[in-house]
């Protein structure tokens, strides 16, 4: 297969997921401040909702402290394809899964999509999918180390086989 081919045809399986193919869904809103000067989310603001996905999930699930924690997981790695606009005001959720899980990295998909309690049957489908690296470093010496158990366990429970 050709690498236009290839590109394609994962292009075309990101847009194929549904918010079910995403085991952890995290609420979010637009606000005001969020849109650009052509009446849509910013690019910047999707990394932002998936940085909060994935911290206020681990907060909620794990105990995280990263001014005393001994580790702590830093970006390495972030993109996002983007198939469809939104904007203010709209009610979404970021759906989370972990596509990879190292001994110090995890690899997370992030799909946007219109929240379905309010979504139009024609809205429903995924408007962007992130892709986000988090390498787990020592605090102190600012290396790479392995991923603390009570977060892995956390990690393994959005763990998915990746499309």
């Amino acid at each position: 297969m050709s690498d236009v081919a290839t590109t394609r045809s994962r292009a075309d399986a990101a847009r194929a997921l549904t918010l079910d193919d995403f085991p952890v869904r995290r609420p979010v809103t637009t606000r005001w401040s969020d849109n650009d000067m052509y009446g849509h989310l910013n690019n910047a603001v999707y990394y932002e909702l998936f940085d909060s996905a994935i911290n206020g999930w681990q907060a909620e699930h794990a105990t995280i402290d990263p001014m005393t924690d001994l580790t702590q997981g830093v970006v390495a790695e972030s993109g996002c394809s983007f198939f469809a606009e939104v904007g203010f005001p709209s009610s979404l959720v970021v759906g989370l899964r972990v596509a990879r899980l190292g001994q110090s990295s995890v690899t997370y998909e992030l799909g946007l999509f219109v929240d379905p309690a309010g979504a139009a049957p024609d809205d429903a489908g995924i408007k962007a999918l992130g892709h986000w690296v988090h390498v787990e470093i020592d605090a102190a010496t600012r290396r790479p180390t392995p991923i603390p158990d009570h977060l892995r366990t956390l990690l393994e429970s959005a763990l998915t086989e990746r499309s």
